[in-house]
């Protein structure tokens, strides 16, 4: 079963920048869709971005559209988020995921069978 490590998370100010590294175990990481989910007190889970297997397609909420940016290495078994342009509405606990299907990719929210222990970003004013 993969094993998933978010990190990178901290404190930043309204403007700033983060960038978040998800490293997953196994050697078939390349066959699944991998995606960045957030959790923000007082609401739910909420899919922020997902990037396909290839890398080549990505999803991204409207709410961080042209302020996030998803990336992956396949030879280091490693996905990305960087976010620019922070502001305090995207504090929340960050969970990086992995699909259940290889070679299947969603912009669903459902479908998403191992999770990260996730990791804090607080964004402030």
């Amino acid at each position: 079963q993969v094993q998933l490590a978010e990190s990178g998370g901290g404190l930043v100010q309204a403007g700033g920048s983060l960038r978040l590294s998800c490293a997953a175990s196994g050697r078939t990481f390349s066959s699944y869709t991998m995606a960045w989910f957030r959790q923000a007190p007082g609401k739910e889970r909420e899919l922020v971005a997902s990037i396909s297997y290839t890398g080549g397609t990505t999803y991204y909420a409207d709410s961080v559209k042209g302020r996030f940016t998803v990336s992956r290495d396949n030879t280091k078994n490693t996905v990305y988020l960087q976010m620019n342009s922070l502001k305090p509405e995207d504090t929340a606990v960050y969970y990086c995921a992995v699909h259940r299907r290889s070679y299947f990719y969603t912009t669903a929210q459902s479908g998403f069978g191992s999770w990260g222990q996730g990791t804090q970003v607080v964004v402030s004013s």
